[in-house]
């Protein structure tokens, strides 16, 4: 395990972000988004037990056996992992996520505006990090949370399942809590959050209508919360958080989202054009008075324009489509125009983006 472990070392997360092991196969690790199989024999059922015991708790083990999979981490020396083990058809299969042991500065994220500058300054708010598995969600929200807890004196409670990077405390008092292991939800460790003083809140996912409820009631009640969603933009975002309630409970859930959300910020990471790594194209929407009134009156179909036009670096605007987004990443040549193409929720509107910066 140390040795498959040890190629992430060489060329680091942002290159190599997952390895996968199952039975049947040969190893294989994710390079730049791309699925690569090492060359060798397959692994057979005792060596991935082996390498499953190798980095996996008794207790998570055991949660294996009972449950049919596991989620669990592992730190090295110099980096972390996160882990999930579970049974397939095969025989036990294992996948890895590298993580640095500490968040990348802000800056290096790769914001198409400064609106993080105005995110680490709130007190208020829901913050939603939106995007697929792979995204970079996790490594955006620590990556705020740092430089908050480096610059306000505040207390930072997170809740993650599992913990991935490691929080300095800095100038705030941080907590990190891990599903399992310190309480047994979502939902739980909010409830408990709300009577331990808290200024700053990290809930790993909004999974369900309980544990969003609880999301949009700390924002609301004067919170400066972040969050995570699998959703690919912004609309698709606002939607998803009005259908996890019933339709007779959706006009007071909109109602509370238009008032308590402050941004959603929709990701993707795409390869770079020299094929050193990946860069992210966001999609950010700022929850400012034309956008509240739409989310409460359910125009949620009309924000994009919003998106395409409040573009002005004031704060209350500093938003962009995902389009816009990869356009500029394509007119400065950081990704392949026809690469971007097959990122853009909109192609025509991508390409329309992509002319205009061209003309410019």
């Amino acid at each position: 395990m140390r040795d498959l472990l040890a190629r992430f070392h060489e060329r680091g997360s942002m290159r190599i972000s997952d390895l996968h092991l199952k039975v049947g196969s040969a190893p294989a690790y994710r390079v730049d988004g791309s699925l690569e199989v090492m060359e060798g024999a397959p692994l057979d059922a005792a060596t991935v037990e082996a390498l499953a015991r190798a980095i996996f708790t008794p207790a998570e083990l055991d949660q294996l056996a009972a449950r049919h999979s596991a989620d669990g981490s592992y730190f090295s020396a110099t980096m972390q992992f996160r882990l999930n083990c579970f049974k397939d058809n095969d025989g036990l299969a294992i996948a890895i996520r590298a993580l640095e042991p500490h968040p990348p500065a802000v800056e290096a994220i790769g914001f198409p505006n400064e609106i993080w500058r105005d995110i680490v300054e709130r007190t208020y708010g829901l913050v939603l990090i939106t995007g697929i598995t792979g995204a970079g969600k996790s490594t955006t929200v620590a990556s705020l949370l740092d430089r908050i807890a480096q610059t306000q004196s505040c207390r930072i409670m997170t809740l993650e399942d599992p913990i991935e990077y490691r929080l300095r405390h800095g100038r705030s008092l941080v907590s990190q809590r891990e599903i399992g292991r310190h309480l047994d939800s979502f939902e739980a460790g909010l409830r408990d959050a709300l009577r331990e003083d808290p200024d700053v809140i990290f809930v790993g996912e909004m999974r369900d209508r309980e544990s969003a409820r609880w999301v949009l009631t700390a924002a609301e009640t004067g919170h400066l919360v972040f969050s995570t969603l699998h959703t690919r933009d912004a609309r698709g975002t606002i939607t998803r958080v009005l259908d996890m309630f019933p339709a007779n409970q959706q006009d007071e859930i909109a109602n509370q989202l238009s008032l308590g959300l402050a941004y959603v910020i929709c990701q993707k990471l795409l390869p770079r054009a020299d094929g050193q790594g990946r860069v992210v194209a966001m999609e950010i929407l700022n929850n400012n008075y034309a956008v509240q009134n739409l989310i409460r009156v359910g125009k949620v179909e009309q924000l994009y324009s919003q998106l395409q036009t409040k573009t002005r670096s004031l704060p209350t605007e500093r938003m962009i489509t995902m389009e816009q987004s990869l356009a500029l990443l394509a007119a400065e040549g950081t990704v392949d125009a026809a690469e971007a193409t097959k990122w853009a929720n909109h192609p025509q509107e991508f390409e329309s983006a992509l002319r205009h910066l061209n003309r410019e």
